[in-house]
């Protein structure tokens, strides 16, 4: 009996991961990483891999003109540099028999809940038909405010979207620390729960080749863990960091973000919606009381004070209390006119119904 402790896996490995400290892909590693992974697969684990470093690669084959502006150059870099990407995985791949699939996209496919079932069946397809699927950005054709943050954002969207059991976040770094990572005192934080505020402790600097750093990732592994599913963060370039990380029962590699509760397919796709948000409905502190006590509660109209910006019914908007934090999101049942309208007023249809509502814990 194999004793791995998830069935059903996303992957996500970091540019900083893949490159060496020339920005040149590091061979060694992606043998390294292909190698576990078909060990995982040997062992009947669904694996869906999310992998930066298709810009990072192209780096390594073209030379820019310095008038090319920086969209542009990423475009060119990404187009170019996928193709050497892919092409090291599937020959890496091939060596143990596994069949895999490019899977291109963008932060718009998100945002259609018919493209978002297409592309949930797409993955589920693959995975019956034991293919695994590599997944990156489309570079070439995004642009900057249509971009997801990073690939932590595009793996956390997935892990949600197929139910994943569990999200590798494979960085450069053990995890995260208690302190500078760079002082020799400093910890590895072994476990994240919903009460434990580790802002403070997190870096913001970013990889030279990656778009996101470790607030980033920790952000998303909070949200992702929210919706049921447990979250590593460890360093991809440790030797057997995949099979050590899947076989880790007392959290002693990487830092784990213990799941909190499950939720409906809808919910996970209405808590990545933030960057869709077409608009905001401020609400009093009753309301915000009722939403974040034990029973289960649907945004009244009663409750709301403000409405902002011009949504329509089934739009997703943004919830915030009077000091202007973000309380969570939700898909609304009336247009930005009517829900002014009936602000403040009670027994009426909920402005945004409990299936349909997504808090921020």
């Amino acid at each position: 009996m194999s004793d791995f402790l998830y069935k059903k896996i996303v992957i996500k490995v970091g540019s900083n991961v893949l490159t060496d400290n020339d920005g040149q892909l590091d061979v060694s590693i992606l043998e390294q990483l292909t190698s576990q992974i078909g060990l995982l697969k040997k062992n009947h684990i669904e694996v869906i891999l999310v992998s930066s470093g298709a810009v990072a690669s192209g780096r390594g084959l073209v030379k820019l003109s310095e008038k090319s502006d920086s969209v542009a150059s990423r475009q060119v870099l990404a187009a170019v540099g996928q193709v050497k990407l892919l092409n090291h995985y599937y020959e890496l791949f091939s060596r143990t028999s596994i069949n895999c699939a490019q899977v291109l996209v963008t932060k718009e496919d998100f945002r259609d809940r018919t493209h978002y079932l297409n592309m949930r069946n797409c993955f589920t397809a693959l995975l019956q038909n034991n293919i695994l699927p590599i997944v990156n950005e489309n570079d070439v054709i995004s642009v900057t405010e249509l971009m997801f943050t990073d690939n932590d954002e595009l793996a956390a969207l997935i892990a949600s979207m197929i139910n994943a059991e569990a999200l590798i976040i494979l960085s450069n770094v053990d995890g995260i620390y208690d302190g500078d990572p760079k002082n020799p005192s400093s910890r590895v934080i072994s476990t994240v729960d919903n009460k434990v505020d580790f802002s403070k402790y997190i870096s913001s600097s970013k990889s030279d080749f990656g778009r996101g750093g470790m607030i980033t990732k920790s952000n998303m592994a909070r949200k992702v863990s929210q919706n049921g599913i447990i979250v590593k963060i460890a360093n991809g370039k440790k030797p057997n960091i995949l099979i050590d990380a899947l076989k880790d029962k007392n959290y002693t590699i990487g830092t784990s973000f213990l799941p909190i509760k499950s939720t409906s397919n809808t919910k996970k796709q209405i808590a990545f919606s933030e960057t869709f948000a077409k608009g905001e409905v401020v609400v009093n502190e009753g309301a915000r009381l009722a939403l974040f006590s034990e029973k289960a509660t649907s945004l009244l109209t009663v409750g709301v004070v403000k409405v902002k910006g011009d949504f329509q019914s089934g739009d997703v908007v943004k919830i915030t209390d009077e000091s202007g934090k973000i309380l969570g999101l939700g898909k609304v049942q009336y247009n930005a006119k009517r829900a002014d309208e009936l602000k403040g007023q009670k027994n009426q249809k909920p402005l945004v119904h409990y299936d349909y509502l997504y808090l921020n814990m």
